[in-house]
């Protein structure tokens, strides 16, 4: 590639990068076993026996969120969700840093 071509596929949004039928299916099907895991988790959020287990429950559903988000923005060649696959992510770490801190201040014990 040319520095012109690297420039206007720069410009233009980046590289035209195309996923194929069989793969774009693996990956939804990767996505869809990664939901299922987040809904099952879901009974952990709401019956775990302790605060800590509800914690790391909520802080695993993110993640698997991200996953999800990353797996399907690939599948479907959108790559901009890829964004915000990011984003939720990190807002899903500042989100257990907080809940940590306020665990702790109440006299939980993490």
């Amino acid at each position: 590639m040319t520095a012109g071509s690297l420039l206007l596929a720069a410009a233009s949004g980046g590289p035209d990068v195309t996923v194929s039928p069989t793969l774009s299916a693996i990956l939804l099907a990767a996505a869809g076993a990664f939901a299922l895991f987040a809904v099952a988790l879901l009974y952990r959020v709401v019956r775990g026996p302790t605060t800590q287990d509800r914690i790391v429950a909520i802080n695993v559903v993110g993640t698997n969120t991200v996953i999800v988000i990353a797996l399907v923005s690939v599948a479907f060649g959108e790559y901009g969700y890829l964004d915000v696959a990011l984003v939720y992510g990190l807002l899903n770490f500042v989100m257990s840093i907080a809940v940590s801190k306020f665990t702790v201040e109440w006299g939980g014990v993490i």
